[in-house]
């Protein structure tokens, strides 16, 4: 590994600077944008929930009486996996259960937003569990009670790079936007099962989100992790490939991104707490069944470059249709922090099993 002086990406040009001038709107937008009003319509049809029995029996409980339930639930509104949220205020989810949710678009330390949830900032937020689960480790009051979906996190490279597999990154330079960020968590969890040690055989280097592609140019690196948006109108260019995602072998089939929710929400307002989740997961269902209609609702928050059907594509790429909840969800979890301990994130001192209990709750078992 480089010293911190060496890992800045501190070589980069003025002229690339500007050139990334365009490429700076896709990244976490800004606090200040802030909590957002929208006008839901009324509430969608009926979804086709043959393919999550689950959501459908839970569907149909009552929903809360008396005036409409207000609570805040924190997001990141340039996060493209996300789409739901933005199709639940739309079209009338969160109605259906009697919520009247503010979306509160946050952009602070993930130790940040854990804190305002767990203090009653914010009731809810959703988030990607390799950066929720090390903080949780430390006692917040947030339990998560879903997952939302797979597919956030790639690798990506130069076509003439040499690089064609995940292996391939031994010995290599890597570019990351943050070196403890879910990507260069989880590629390293993948690094680490494939016998190469992501500490002493892989050098990361950090360099601003936006200008990773820069850095693979410039040659300073041989590849770099990104996440979409960025990433997928990356690969629309054709000098650059995939080389890996967090959809493929086993983690094809589990969930990046969970919904956290206030642990006193859920202890004294479990219905609160049940009817939210559900909400969140009739609409990644719609989500997954109507795309084009999903990518609609979230272009307000897209990136300029990006058009309706690149966010189309996206929406397509992320399963939306997986989204475990209970049992499921806590073992998901639990392997994720049994990873976690694989790579030094997590102190092996850490009872997965216990932990993975402590930190889920099963809100439809209520």
């Amino acid at each position: 590994m480089k010293n911190d002086n060496e890992r800045g990406g501190s070589s980069l040009d003025r002229r690339h600077l500007l050139q990334a001038g365009l490429a700076a709107a896709f990244v976490a937008p800004l606090g200040a944008l802030g909590a957002q009003a929208f006008a839901p319509r009324a509430v969608a049809p009926g979804v086709d929930f043959s393919e999550f029995p689950l959501c459908r029996t839970a569907s149909d409980g009552a929903a809360l009486t008396g005036a409409p339930r207000k609570l805040k639930l924190s997001w990141n509104a340039g996060a493209v996996c996300l789409a739901p949220l933005p199709v639940a205020i739309e079209h009338g989810f969160f109605q259906k259960q009697n919520l009247d949710v503010e979306l509160v678009n946050y952009s602070g330390s993930t130790d940040q937003l854990l804190e305002a949830i767990a203090t009653g900032k914010s009731d809810a937020g959703l988030g990607m569990a390799l950066r929720w689960l090390k903080p949780l480790e430390q006692g917040f009051d947030v339990k998560i009670a879903a997952g939302t979906h797979g597919g956030c996190m790639r690798v990506l490279t130069r076509t003439d790079s040499g690089v064609g597999k995940l292996a391939d990154l031994k010995g290599k330079i890597v570019a990351v936007g943050d070196l403890a960020g879910p990507d260069k968590n989880f590629f390293s969890i993948q690094l680490a099962k494939l016998g190469i040690d992501p500490v002493k055989e892989v050098d990361w280097r950090a360099y601003p989100g936006n200008l990773l592609n820069v850095a693979v140019e410039k040659g300073e690196v041989q590849a770099f992790l990104s996440s979409d948006p960025l990433a997928y109108l990356w690969l629309k260019d054709s000098q650059y490939k995939e080389v890996a995602s967090n959809l493929d072998g086993e983690y094809r089939d589990k969930s990046c991104c969970i919904v956290g929710l206030r642990g006193s929400l859920v202890r004294e307002e479990p219905q609160v707490a049940r009817a939210i989740t559900q909400a969140l997961l009739d609409a990644a269902m719609f989500t997954a069944q109507n795309p084009t209609v999903a990518a609609k609702s979230f272009q307000p928050y897209a990136p300029k470059a990006a058009t309706l059907a690149d966010i189309e594509g996206m929406v397509r790429y992320h399963t939306h249709h997986h989204h475990p909840v209970g049992e499921v969800l806590k073992r998901e979890l639990k392997a994720y922090a049994d990873d976690l301990k694989s790579v030094q994130v997590f102190k092996q001192s850490t009872d997965t099993a216990k932990f993975a209990e402590r930190i889920y709750v099963d809100v439809f078992a209520v």
